[in-house]
């Protein structure tokens, strides 16, 4: 069979032809791939560029790169965080004819770090617990969709700075399953699997002096079980209140909305008796602080990021003059907030010099900058301004930030 490519979400398909098939992925010439860190994983991957893109490239059977392809997209349609898959090539040969096995291509995820790139500085417990958190929403996300994970750890998750947190996006959907619903059974099967796997890759940590000797793997371990049960428990539990105080449906969906999650299908019904309403979430979406950014501004990001950017937005919206809330008089909200973009956003971003960006994307330098004009504003006994607090940022605080997405690939 010849050389098959079928690309489905590449901005150049064309470009993948020039990558080197005809050689098993290990044997692949210096200047087609990039130096990324990678993970662990079961199969050979490497990062390679494609036109204008960095790709990941994982030799795998036809059958598990299709359906893995088809998850990945499934997962994409949902609105679940994981890497955008583009082609399944099949029909590899080598020179002497013999067969290679076939690839799935996926787009590199830009400023992502597998865990065990993040932990060579030694990372405090206090940042691990973050870690966690990231991965048990994670979790929790794909379960509330019907997602059976199969295989949830460490090893499979790309980690993204957001804003003082993390966001975990799914790299590996090679042993998932989807479905209309999860059972209690299947979502305490993979919560128990993510306790096992997280253990034994922090004990691998461990033993390799990587690991903060504050952090006991089986107690981190443990700790993501009461993070995940927590949280699923606050989005889908029943709450009943007496009929005269329908006003605490409305707290209960501000709560919700404060964990970074919308309420998309609700049932409430009231009790025989009249005298209680009872309330529970059936269809949660998260990304309530995301979506909000992106109706306003246009601006697509993470959410922590986004809850920051909307705090700075709605502050500076109360020094506007035609700011009015409620009356018809007054600039429209959308307005008053792609002024924000134009006159404090992009003009605070734009100081930073392009080689000094890295890997982070303009929302997180912001937050960054909003963080150091408080530790300025904290120390002066007064607000600096972002003006000072972004050259200040760029000349005492930048250079010395190192890149974490320019380390050389992990030994196999």
């Amino acid at each position: 069979m010849p050389l098959q490519i079928r690309a489905f979400d590449a901005d150049h398909p064309s470009a993948l032809l020039d990558l080197e098939w005809h050689l098993p992925l290990e044997q692949w010439s210096e200047d087609k791939l990039v130096a990324l860190p990678r993970g662990i994983s079961r199969h050979v991957v490497r990062f390679a560029r494609a036109g204008d893109e960095v790709v990941a490239v994982k030799e795998v059977s036809e059958w598990a790169a299709v359906r893995e392809y088809g998850l990945l997209r499934d997962l994409d349609r949902l609105g679940i965080p994981g890497v955008d898959p583009i082609a399944v090539v099949t029909g590899r040969r080598a020179a002497d004819g013999s067969a290679l096995e076939p690839a799935l291509v996926t787009r590199h995820l830009n400023g992502s770090l597998p865990y065990r790139s993040m932990f060579e500085t030694t990372m405090r417990p206090s940042t691990v617990n973050r870690l966690l958190d990231a991965l048990a929403v994670l979790l929790v996300r794909l379960h509330l969709v019907g997602f059976a994970w199969g295989d949830c750890s460490l090893s499979n998750t790309l980690f993204r700075r957001d804003a003082g947190a993390f966001a975990a996006y799914l790299v590996d959907a090679e042993t998932g399953q989807l479905q209309p619903e999860l059972s209690t059974g299947q979502r305490d099967y993979d919560i128990e699997l993510a306790r096992v796997n997280i253990a034994g890759e922090l004990m691998d940590l461990e033993a390799g002096g990587s690991l903060h000797p504050a952090v006991d793997p089986v107690t981190f371990a443990e700790a993501i079980c009461s993070r995940y049960t927590d949280l699923w428990h606050e989005l889908t539990r029943e709450s009943v209140y007496p009929a005269d105080k329908r006003h605490y449906i409305d707290r209960r969906i501000r709560r919700l909305n404060d964990l970074g999650f919308d309420v998309a299908e609700m049932q409430i019904q009231r009790s025989p008796e009249g005298d209680t309403i009872s309330f529970v979430p059936k269809v949660v979406d998260a990304g309530h602080h995301q979506r909000q950014l992106l109706r306003l501004t246009g601006m697509d990001t993470e959410e922590n990021q986004a809850r920051s950017l909307l705090n700075d937005l709605e502050s500076w919206m109360t020094t506007q003059d035609d700011y009015a809330p409620g009356d018809p008089l007054g600039a429209r909200p959308e307005v008053l907030a792609h002024r924000w973009v134009r006159q404090v956003f992009r003009p605070a971003v734009r100081v930073i010099p392009p080689e000094m960006r890295r890997s982070l994307d303009p929302a997180q330098i912001y937050h960054e900058l909003l963080e150091h004009r408080w530790y300025l504003s904290e120390e002066a006994g007064h607000d600096v301004g972002l003006d000072e607090a972004t050259a200040s940022y760029v000349s005492d605080v930048l250079p010395y930030i190192p890149d974490p997405t320019a380390l050389a690939p992990d030994p196999e």
